[in-house]
């Protein structure tokens, strides 16, 4: 009994902590405990600084970032005072167990081998009804050390078509670089770098894409 007691008060000191350290406002008090819980990790096993991505506070916006981890997505969900929708690839969408956090969590699941558009418009008709869009434009887990990636061209394009601000984000110090599952468990000493917001035109995709290599990558 005495187990089951103490089992009992963690599970409800858990709770109250998420509750306590969640920013965002998500559209479900259980995606707001696990913000919160996320929030706690970062901080504490990650050390990651208390420093926001300066979002407006309504309307859309994109934010992107270099790809280096499993716990990207946590970090910035940290950095975020409002909610973040992830394009995230259909397979990884597909998970069992995580679909219903994905799902929950409002990520849009891309189709690579089928008809990646799709999700592009869904993205678009997100950022007009004035959320907050989060990508990893090199597609997959991309370190320094590797050969040079191109940078997919869907955020160029959802940027021009929206017409929605940019606010590309560096990610450092992650314990667990190029792993997935046990990243978020792997301490580290994270530093995001957040470079300056801007807005692509319709006929600058090509300078957008160059301005985000150029805040995400280590060049």
């Amino acid at each position: 009994m005495t187990w089951l007691i103490a089992t009992i008060v963690a599970i409800a000191c858990v709770v109250y902590l998420g509750d306590r350290a969640s920013v965002a406002v998500w559209a479900g008090r259980s995606i707001n405990w696990i913000d919160g819980l996320v929030r706690l990790l970062c901080r504490v096993v990650h050390r990651l600084p208390k420093t926001y991505i300066p979002l407006p506070e309504t309307g859309g916006a994109l934010v992107v970032a270099n790809h280096v981890s499993g716990l990207d997505p946590l970090l910035l969900i940290s950095a975020s005072r409002r909610p973040l929708r992830f394009l995230i690839a259909k397979e990884e969408y597909e998970r069992p167990i995580l679909h219903w956090l994905f799902k929950k969590a409002g990520c849009i699941p891309v189709d690579r081998k089928g008809k990646p558009e799709l999700a592009l418009r869904q993205a678009l008709r997100a950022l007009q009804a004035g959320e907050v869009i989060a990508i990893f434009p090199h597609g997959k887990i991309h370190l320094d050390t590797d050969p040079p990636r191109k940078l997919k061209g869907g955020v160029a394009r959802l940027a021009a078509w929206s017409g929605v601000p940019i606010f590309p984000v560096r990610i450092d110090g992650v314990g667990g670089e190029g792993k997935v599952v046990t990243a978020p468990f792997i301490p580290s000493h994270v530093q995001l770098t957040i470079a300056e917001s801007f807005v692509s035109e319709q006929d600058d995709m090509i300078e957008c894409l160059e301005r985000i290599s150029h805040a995400i990558e280590n060049k």
